[in-house]
């Protein structure tokens, strides 16, 4: 009896002693980046008029679509718990008549005023409309407003310079709170005295707005950001990896952010560095006419079905921020080449037979602000790894999946990279075999460390620390534990590769 109620009573001391241990601090700050990441809705626009044609794609840029709650609205109500993070990015032809449509010899494109057609709710002048609009979308959860902009003057202003011309516009923007300028196609689209010109006005009449460019990479050196363009997501990854590859030796200049968005690859993103411009959206299914979504086809790397990856890379940004082209990068002279095998409605490309092999090829291994990641694998079918350094010192490492055949493969791999500090974030994104960092030194033999991690889609740390290896000035973490970990929070259904943070204490 004695011996029964010292157990009791060590068992419940022990009981309390763990009640009275505190809960294990999310690893991702409750607060949003400063990242200039954002949602853009020429997906939406083309899904809900069955991509038929240009026209149609912009004439479903309205209010209705946006705020509304039937079938296929609601736009501003995605992606909740990334809101506060993200811009709404208004695409293509928020800004002019409803059935003015068509792109040639459209006197309106490059109007940059809220459209009273397209959105009747808002009211007043140019400036109060876009201001009210602003002001719902941050009522709504999100970071702030933006809009596609059209690379030229419309007809009306033929007598202002475009000096002056952008300069009232940039203002508006400004006074209305309107916070980021998707510069795109136009009369100007590829003037690079006009883009230089935008940025510069941009930074003196509109300093907190952020002005992306395309087109041409040189424009990367005095960008806020700059968009590496459309690609088929059936063959996305290589083509998107050489396009950043392509951007990195820029140094940005004169004050530029110079930020590079790689769209909606959200773990190329944070292997490299970058901002995401997310176009995909949770409108799963054939289009609304029927026919399969050759936007987001439901093969290979199912966009539609991995949102939960945007939403951990995202939360990345809360740790660890994109950061300014400086030339510090190590690019592979090593490439991998996907071949994707063409079916019928893959692509959005018209110009593509069915049954034709699309082969693009990029940089097997590519790195910022450290040394290449090494990979234990020379096999074909190896991912492309990817490894940055942050400014605070964060790493991330990216494992991404191949398009070969008709199949997107994860092949699991032993990653090694070269740590920054113990105690600096780290980002996990991918399958592994194992990730191994190694740090300048090793720990200080009486230091008692605790390895901690979670899924970045949610708030819950675990402790890992008995499931990794610590020798020496190296940490080992199994691909089992980064995948188990890294999806704890995932959505039923969703076929996100794992997104794990990760902190020594």
């Amino acid at each position: 009896m004695r011996h029964h109620l010292i157990g009791v009573c060590l068992c419940a001391v022990a009981l309390l002693g763990c009640a009275r241990q505190p809960a294990l601090e999310s690893l991702v700050p409750d607060t949003p980046s400063n990242a200039p990441d954002y949602l853009c809705t020429w997906n939406l626009q083309g899904y809900v008029s069955s991509y038929e044609s240009g026209d149609l794609q912009r004439n479903a840029m309205n209010e209705a679509n946006i705020f509304g709650n039937a079938q296929y609205q609601g736009w501003a109500e995605l992606f909740p718990t990334i809101r506060k993070d993200l811009y709404f990015v208004m695409d293509d032809s928020w800004d002019i008549p409803q059935e003015a449509n068509s792109v040639n010899n459209n006197p309106y494109l490059g109007t940059i005023e809220l459209n009273e057609e397209r959105f009747p709710s808002f009211t007043g002048t140019p400036t109060e409309r876009l201001r009210q609009l602003t002001e719902l979308f941050k009522k709504l959860g999100w970071k702030g407003a933006g809009g596609w902009i059209c690379a030229q003057k419309p007809g009306k202003y033929a007598d202002m310079t475009e000096e002056e011309y952008w300069t009232m516009r940039l203002k508006e923007a400004a006074d209305a709170g309107f916070a980021y300028w998707k510069v795109d196609w136009g009369r100007e689209d590829r003037n690079d005295q006009w883009r230089q010109m935008l940025s510069q006005l941009g930074r003196q009449h509109a300093p907190k707005l952020w002005i992306e460019h395309a087109m041409k990479n040189e424009y990367v050196a005095f960008s806020d950001v700059f968009r590496t363009y459309d690609v088929e997501n059936i063959i996305a990854q290589p083509v998107t990896i050489q396009r950043v590859a392509d951007l990195l030796p820029y140094k940005a200049q004169d004050g530029a952010k110079g930020i590079i968005n790689c769209e909606d690859e959200p773990y190329i993103a944070v292997g490299l560095g970058c901002a995401i411009g997310v176009m995909r959206h949770p409108f799963v299914g054939n289009l609304p006419d029927g026919r399969q979504d050759d936007v987001f086809p439901p093969v290979g790397h199912n966009y539609k079905m991995c949102l939960d990856e945007v939403v951990r890379a995202v939360r990345w940004h809360r740790i660890a921020e994109p950061f300014a082209v400086d030339g510090n990068c190590a690019i592979d002279t090593l490439r991998l080449t996907d071949a994707w095998e063409l079916r019928e409605n893959e692509t959005w490309n018209r110009s593509r037979q069915v049954g034709t092999v699309l082969r693009e090829s990029a940089p097997a291994r590519i790195s910022r602000g450290m040394p290449l990641p090494e990979v234990a694998d020379t096999t074909a079918a190896r991912p492309f790894v990817l490894a940055s350094c942050y400014p605070n010192k964060a790493i991330a490492v990216s494992a991404i999946g191949r398009g070969i055949g008709h199949e997107y493969i994860t092949r699991e791999v032993a990653v090694t990279v070269e740590g920054s500090d113990w105690h600096a974030p780290v980002g996990l994104f991918g399958k592994f075999k194992e990730v191994t960092l190694v740090y300048p030194t090793p720990l200080a033999s009486s230091e008692a460390v605790t390895v901690v991690a979670q899924d970045l889609a949610g708030d819950t740390p675990v402790d890992i620390t008995a499931e990794v290896r610590i020798d020496g000035n190296r940490l080992t973490i199994p691909g089992e534990v980064i995948s188990r970990v890294g999806l704890m929070n995932a959505t039923e259904g969703d076929q996100s590769a794992p997104g794990m943070a990760l902190k020594v204490k």
